[in-house]
């Protein structure tokens, strides 16, 4: 038997690489018939999980935006009721002030009265 050369070992690599090659691009997928047809629908399928996940981001920000919109309202809500509250407490407490003014103006005509005929009944037993 006869040795292979370095020349023989050369094109038997060659002609192994260039079989590679060809087997490759036998099984590229662009040959195939069905390929396009595969990439179409993925890229419909993709279009759709997009779509999809637009509309879920789209859902939880119209949420979120009613959400802090409720908690706005009920904030609102919340400083009027205090506010009102405030109110209702000095006017409460202006009241009761006039009660008490009015009360000591009361004490002091009695005062006034007992001292007056006091006086008037010192006056007459002189």
């Amino acid at each position: 038997m006869k040795e292979p050369t370095f020349s023989d070992r050369l094109g038997e690599q060659a002609k192994a690489r260039q079989a590679l090659l060809d087997k490759a691009r036998a099984r590229n997928p662009a040959n195939d018939p069905g390929f396009a047809e595969r990439q179409a629908a993925r890229a419909a399928a993709a279009e759709a999980r997009e779509a999809r996940d637009a509309a879920r981001r789209a859902a939880k920000k119209a949420e979120e935006e009613a959400r802090l919109a409720a908690l706005k309202a009920a904030e609102q809500a919340r400083l009027a009721a205090l506010k009102a509250e405030e109110e209702a407490r000095l006017l409460a407490a202006v009241e009761e002030e006039e009660r008490q003014a009015a009360r000591l103006a009361e004490q002091k005509a009695t005062r006034d009265a007992r001292y007056a005929a006091r006086k008037e009944r010192q006056k007459r037993k002189r």
